[in-house]
């Protein structure tokens, strides 16, 4: 089967509705004027490190499926190559419920019954109905996958955070309050008393490390610019045109989370902003003061057909790398199984399993936004892991492959490398620590118990690789 080539544009559309989810909007609003902070540390630190050694290791590998696992692989051998892949994959399975939590929110507003975006057993139900529905989608094959995410980031992402930031701008032109102006006192978080009055915060507090709690969860909005990289092979020069898909992506995400967030902020007041239903509500709140209540529905959908295009462009992207892991005999022969379409049937079914029962934790947990950030948290401990091999991987290939093509490198030779290595790596850190401490923000109830489920989910979910055993063993 001969496969369609992938463009530069197809490549950024697609690797953008894997990082940007309007979903992440209102836990970046929830930040007020420290959100400025947040994005600067998750774009500096995080996302162009990430971007730069992708793309070096991209268009190493460019002519070569499994992304990450290639990379790793090809530094320190097969095993930690899978432990990569599979980091990469299994936090993607436990991220799930909360761009579907997103989803199941969306639809409330869309069908008129916003009261249901809390309700655990609705958000549970929701999320398990949809990801089916995605997966079916997915082993249809790659065409239609790519249509939709390419299509549905534009319709779905940057068309609704247009109308978004139309209606900020209307808003305040009209004098109507603004939300970042009219700060609760109590937030110490956000804002500081000066002579009576409150002021926004540029930088968070740094009376404790719950006080930066959020950086995890906004630092979960940035990752995957390295997720469509097992596609690389499809584009006419991957050498050469994937950098350029990633500079593309990173240029779009920075702007659009920044804008849009900002816009959740000017409208909505502090205490009203809820982290998983919080842009419908912002909508909500903008049409109805323009007398325009219609057009909730209208973006609802728009906002839906968005939350699919981030749900399929995940489903396809790290199972593929993980396909691979099999196919070298790192797995049971049951993962690698595919169907006529050469979709990995096996690992699709078997991840459409886990989020299903991990979908089960909106069933028990009284406050979504809690359950909602504590799977969060969850995912990004696990994928700091992936991330922390991947930068390592790329310092040790100017050594150990340093003859090889590379039509895109890191600036500055090997110390360039070295400094954008060590930079992504010292991000990882911080935002790894901070991962564990339950966000002052929201009200956790009992914070042994949070910290024990985000520790307990990371050393579970992370140790599982070293005991799979394939047919080929633990051979390197």
């Amino acid at each position: 089967m001969v496969k369609s080539k992938m463009t530069v544009f197809t490549m950024a559309m697609m690797t953008s509705a894997a990082i940007m989810s309007l979903r992440g909007l209102p836990m970046i609003a929830k930040e007020e004027f420290t959100l400025f902070f947040y994005i600067g540390f998750a774009t500096f630190l995080f996302l162009i490190p990430a971007a730069l050694v992708a793309a070096e290791l991209g268009g190493m590998f460019g002519e070569e499926e499994g992304g990450v696992y290639t990379w790793v692989k090809e530094a320190f051998g097969k095993r930690l190559g899978f432990v990569a892949i599979w980091l990469q994959w299994v936090q993607n399975v436990v991220w799930y419920p909360t761009v579907l939590a997103f989803a199941a929110a969306t639809f409330a507003y869309v069908i008129g019954t916003d009261k249901l975006a809390n309700s655990g057993i609705y958000t549970g139900l929701f999320c398990i109905i949809f990801y089916w529905m995605a997966t079916l989608m997915s082993l249809r094959g790659g065409g239609l996958i790519e249509r939709i995410t390419s299509y549905g980031f534009v319709v779905g992402s940057i068309l609704p955070a247009l109308v978004l930031l139309l209606l900020a701008v209307v808003w305040m032109m009209q004098g109507n309050p603004i939300g970042f102006l009219h700060l609760p006192a109590a937030q110490g978080t956000v804002d500081v008393v000066v002579n009576s009055h409150v002021h926004p915060r540029l930088f968070p507090q740094m009376s404790g490390l719950s006080n930066i709690a959020f950086l995890a969860g906004v630092l979960l909005l940035f990752a995957g610019v390295e997720v469509h990289a097992v596609h690389a092979n499809r584009m006419a020069r991957p050498q050469v045109q994937y950098p350029l898909a990633l500079l593309l992506t990173s240029v779009i995400v920075f702007v659009l989370f920044t804008l849009g967030a900002f816009a959740i902020a000017a409208i909505m007041p502090y205490n009203d902003i809820n982290v998983e239903s919080g842009l419908m509500q912002t909508f909500q709140k903008a049409f109805n003061q323009m007398h325009i209540p219609w057009g909730v529905l209208l973006v609802g959908i728009l906002v839906m057909f968005g939350a699919l295009a981030s749900v399929t462009s995940w489903i396809v992207g790290p199972s593929r790398g993980l396909l691979k892991t099999a196919q070298d005999g790192l797995l049971p022969a049951f993962w690698a199984k595919t169907n006529a379409r050469g979709v990995q049937v096996s690992i699709l079914l078997v991840q459409a399993a886990i989020v299903t029962l991990l979908s089960g934790i909106y069933f028990v947990t009284k406050n979504v936004s809690v359950a909602f950030f504590l799977i969060s948290a969850m995912t990004i401990t696990l994928y700091l892991i992936m991330y922390g091999l991947m930068y390592a991987a790329g310092i040790f290939l100017r050594y150990k492959s340093a003859g090889m093509t590379r039509k895109f490198r890191v600036p500055g030779g090997i110390i360039g490398m070295w400094v954008v290595g060590l930079v992504g790596i010292g991000g990882v850190l911080f935002a790894f620590i901070v991962a564990f401490f339950p966000p002052s923000q929201l009200p956790v109830g009992n914070p042994t118990q949070y910290v024990l489920l985000v520790v307990g989910g990371t050393v579970v979910f992370s140790a599982i690789p070293f005991f799979i055993k394939g047919p080929a063993g633990a051979k390197r």
